[in-house]
């Protein structure tokens, strides 16, 4: 079975060299094509012929605008060969937006499976992504193998928007959390510790968790190559507003932290990963 692969940033790029080694026929389009070349595998020249020319399209972008371009654009996927076909979109979309996809995709009978990630590049890399999974069961059914060369834990959840919805309220905890750590560890540098014990007396304690494991090197080594960056954790927590408006509650922790991001958005770390964010603390 042919399988395409859309958006190859850093996360996408983890997940398709996973599918490669797992021996997945692999085809894929992005924007910049370089970024194509380098996983050596066959390249599409067209959303639409992309399509086309496989069963499933998986798809890792930015955010649903970017989605949006690559559904119903000149050459999208809409425009090609979509007879039931099924599309993974793993992007972190609007809950309102991915409607919209689902639509999008019925009217050409194909299926579009909602499909949001919990975790970063490391883990993509290793197989060990957690899928939120929404939409058509007879297509999820069709698609979990593939899924399942992706993540270890696969959560179906049927309705229309609601993995997206889970997957913005994830990253409320990860956003809040990393805020909080970050936070906490520039309060004890200056009050004379050392970072590196910090962390690890955190790790011990109330710290410990799956956010300060993955990015305890980064905070100590103040190396902040993206791996989720600044600016996506922001988008997600914008569209977590929405999601309160919605729902007509207040959002309290999580407003507070999307304004620490923006912050650090102004500061010029929008393209540092996420963790950058004990910068701010630090030096601002």
């Amino acid at each position: 079975m042919k399988i395409g692969f859309i958006g190859l940033g850093n996360l996408g790029k983890a997940m398709a060299k996973r599918l490669i080694s797992e021996g997945v026929e692999l085809i894929v389009w992005n924007k910049t094509i370089e970024k194509a070349k380098e996983l050596g595998c066959p390249i599409a020249n067209t959303p639409k012929e992309l399509i086309s020319g496989v069963d499933i399209i998986i798809l890792n972008l930015r955010d649903s605008s970017a989605v949006k371009d690559v559904l119903i654009k000149e050459n999208g996927i809409i425009y090609g060969n979509c007879e039931n076909k099924i599309v993974i979109d793993t992007t972190t979309n609007h809950f309102e937006e991915v409607l919209e996809f689902y639509n999008l995709l019925k009217e050409k009978d194909a299926y579009y499976l909602e499909s949001p990630v919990l975790g970063s590049v490391i883990p993509a890399s290793q197989g060990l992504l957690t899928i939120l999974v929404s939409g058509n069961k007879t297509a999820f059914e069709r698609a979990k193998f593939i899924l399942e060369k992706m993540g270890k834990n696969i959560f179906y959840l049927e309705k229309e928007g609601v993995a997206t919805k889970m997957k913005l309220i994830n990253n409320l905890v990860l956003g809040s959390l990393m805020a909080t750590l970050s936070e906490a560890i520039v309060f004890a540098e200056q009050s004379g510790i050392d970072k590196k014990q910090v962390i690890d007396i955190l790790l011990s304690g109330a710290g410990n968790s799956m956010v300060l494991n993955a990015k305890k090197q980064k905070i100590i080594e103040e190396d902040f190559t993206p791996h989720f960056t600044n600016a996506l954790i922001y988008k997600d927590l914008d569209y977590l507003q929405d999601l309160a408006k919605l729902l007509k509650r207040p959002l309290f922790t999580g407003s507070i932290v999307k304004e620490i991001y923006a912050t650090a958005i102004l500061k010029g770390l929008e393209n540092e990963d996420f963790s950058s964010i004990y910068k701010l603390f630090k030096y601002f």
